[in-house]
């Protein structure tokens, strides 16, 4: 199965080399695409030098800052060009362990369309978060899965693989979001979809090294989206044409 593994950068100097070097020795036969928005600290940069000794390496560079859910759309479409079978979404400040990879990747690699790394279900855990994040965390979660019908452990995490197949019945045309809630936003459409979505268990582990991009902007934005996509689903019309998920852990 060829895969691609996209790690979206703004401002990651202090992480890339060594989390883009964790990948290389945990899945040596994938890609990797650093896809960076004009990073005014040089991680463009940076990525170029790995590119240049490692021609699994590539770098797409964007014009500037412009939300994590279009830099993964312009992976995603990189990735369709060029006929990969999978796709792996992975945070570039090491808080997704590259070494959880293989199990991400064994379970697509036995049929599904869409696997979730998550903190959430048994087995999942969180390192080095305030009881605070955690919170969070937990709440955003459960509202999304109320408000959305979605029966998975966690629907806001980052670290994910995509069948390049099952990418091209999400629509992405359609997608608008930008922050944190473009994750919430292809599980509900995976699920819409009736794909098999399965969840492995992850230890996320807090970045030691640069800022947070969390912000109040984003986490507005991922509840008045999820509170507009539900609903959505309530017009007769949207829940005529809804349908439902294989799920399995």
């Amino acid at each position: 199965m060829s895969t691609l593994i996209c790690i979206p950068t703004y401002d990651e100097a202090a992480n890339i080399a060594r989390v883009v070097g964790a990948v290389r020795a945990a899945e040596p036969e994938a890609d990797v695409l650093v896809i960076d928005d004009a990073s005014p600290d040089g991680t463009g940069r940076i990525a170029d030098g790995l590119a240049a000794e490692d021609p699994a390496v590539h770098v797409l560079h964007r014009a500037g800052k412009d939300g994590l859910g279009r830099a993964y759309l312009a992976g995603f479409e990189w990735a369709l060009a060029l006929g990969y079978d999978a796709v792996v979404e992975m945070d570039a400040d090491g808080s997704h362990r590259a070494l959880d990879l293989p199990a991400l990747l064994a379970a697509s690699e036995r049929g599904a369309d869409l696997v979730l790394g998550s903190r959430w279900i048994p087995g999942g855990r969180v390192r080095n978060w305030a009881w605070h994040r955690v919170l969070l965390s937990r709440a955003g979660n459960a509202y999304a899965r109320a408000m959305l019908s979605l029966p998975y452990g966690d629907v806001t995490g980052g670290f994910r693989v995509f069948r390049t197949d099952a990418l091209r019945r999400l629509d992405l045309a359609q997608v608008r979001s930008e922050g944190y809630c473009f994750q919430i936003d292809l599980v509900r459409r995976a699920h819409q979809r009736g794909l098999e979505v399965v969840e492995v268990p992850i230890t996320f582990v807090e970045r030691q090294h640069g800022a947070s991009k969390m912000s109040r902007r984003i986490v507005l934005e991922a509840l008045w989206s999820t509170t507009r996509w539900s609903l959505e689903r309530l017009r007769p019309a949207r829940a005529a044409a809804g349908g439902g998920a294989r799920v399995r852990t």
